[in-house]
């Protein structure tokens, strides 16, 4: 199958290439344009303005003199009219030379759109359709600049070109394949966001409605509200005992509600533990009312939140569980992106966000550094950011994560490092919670 990288990328490479060779020309056009100008100043108005023929009728000496210099000058006016032509003529030449492969890459890029070559009639027509682009109805708007509209894609899909073919093979109109755990392993590669299809998904059997709200914040919904085939268990109550396991799952206890879940954030125990009424009372009430919780499980954070009237988005993949679908089932609102993704929200939007264990030193530092910025944006001036139980190596947190979350700009209103122990001294692993504001102005 031909390229799809060469598809997408070869237009836009070629069209960077046109941008740097047109700023080059312009660059030279206007050296020679200056070159020009400065020329003229000096040849008319330091020189000839002086050199005119004054006659000293009572001093032929003098007049011979005039005549001298007149010569000179206009010697140095044919010299410098010289090198004005070869400059002149030699930006001609580069002006002909980069016309020439604008009219090439234009051919170019007509080819690739119209499938010249075989490149785009291989891509599978859904595919083409979902990449666009897409002629505005209503031709050119402001709004967007353009009159061709690009859906959403993320880049790194282009390095995976037989997956994302794959995901796009279905029949329009019908029943989606089973394919959530392929298509969330795409998006953990960096194929984020997905391409939309024209599919619909599974329904489960027996769906029955949710649980009212607020009893929903602390119920198990029933199996039926989902379908399993994507994961090891087939129904809550398995997930529920993954706690009595020793093989290991993320977030291993999350479903259940009446264990640890039904405490977590309660109490402050004036170390790493914070309670969600002290970060709370840091802030006037009611000051905190919307925010993030990055990597949230099954949504219980945003729970314990809700119950403050305080609305919390969870962000979740699904890792061999249905955490997205458990957060809704329990009246709140999951978000199924990555860590790596962009932050969906506005700047300075955010009263608070929130991460427990996922933002930690097993993403790469130049990832993590990106994702702090990206959080110091949403927040907005005064706005909290709960680090709740990063984990680190003891050799890392002063020499590395200390100084990037100083160099991000973040106030610190709790700061607080312990040691990990449960896997034994000897392993010098550390926790930092920390309390962190953004600053007002």
């Amino acid at each position: 199958m031909a390229s799809i990288e060469e598809y997408q990328r070869r237009a836009v490479l070629k069209h960077n290439s046109i941008c740097s060779k047109l700023k080059i020309l312009l660059l030279v056009v206007s050296t020679n344009l200056l070159t020009v100008l400065l020329f003229s100043c000096t040849s008319l108005d330091s020189r000839w303005s002086s050199c005119g023929l004054r006659v000293h009728s009572w001093d032929s000496a003098a007049l011979f003199h005039e005549l001298n210099a007149t010569r000179r000058d206009l010697s140095d006016s044919r010299t410098q009219s010289a090198e004005l032509q070869r400059r002149l003529a030699m930006t001609s030449s580069l002006l002909q030379t980069l016309l020439a492969e604008v009219g090439r890459a234009r051919e170019d890029m007509v080819a690739a759109a119209d499938g010249v070559g075989g490149s785009r009639d291989e891509i599978p027509e859904e595919l083409k359709l979902a990449m666009g682009p897409h002629k505005m109805p209503l031709g050119f708007t402001s709004n967007l600049g353009t009159d061709e509209l690009y859906p959403a894609l993320g880049s790194a899909c282009f390095n995976f070109q037989k997956e994302l073919v794959e995901y796009m093979s279905y029949e329009v109109g019908k029943e989606c394949p089973m394919d959530e755990v392929f298509a969330q392993r795409l998006m953990l590669k960096g194929c984020e966001p997905l391409p939309r299809r024209r599919c619909h998904p599974k329904s489960p059997k027996g769906y029955v409605e949710p649980v009212p709200f607020p009893a929903s914040l602390w119920t198990i919904p029933p199996d039926t509200s989902i379908t399993w085939d994507a994961y090891t268990c087939k129904n809550y109550t398995c997930l529920v005992n993954r706690r009595k396991e020793k093989r290991a799952y993320d977030c291993k206890d999350c479903f259940d509600l009446k264990g640890r879940e039904k405490v977590r954030w309660l109490h402050d125990d004036g170390g790493l533990a914070y309670g969600i009424d002290a970060v709370l009372g840091t802030k006037p009430p009611g000051t905190i009312r919307i925010g993030l919780d990055i990597g949230g499980g099954t949504g219980t954070f945003a729970a314990r939140m809700r119950e403050r009237n305080v609305t919390i988005v969870t962000s979740s993949m699904n890792f061999d569980g249905p955490f997205n679908s458990f957060i809704a089932s329990r009246g709140l609102v999951p978000m199924h992106v990555s860590v790596a993704h962009r932050l969906p929200f506005f700047d300075g939007t955010l009263d608070i966000v929130h991460s427990m264990h996922v933002l930690s030193n097993w993403i790469s530092d130049t990832v993590l550094e990106f994702a702090l910025y990206d959080i110091y944006r949403v927040l907005r001036p005064g706005g909290l950011f709960w680090l709740d139980h990063f984990f680190c190596a003891g050799t890392q947190l002063n020499s590395t994560y200390v100084p990037m979350l100083r160099h991000v700009g973040f106030n610190k209103l709790r700061w607080t490092a312990g040691r990990k122990l449960d896997r034994g001294m000897a392993k010098d692993e550390w926790y930092l919670s920390a309390l962190l504001e953004k600053p007002m102005t």
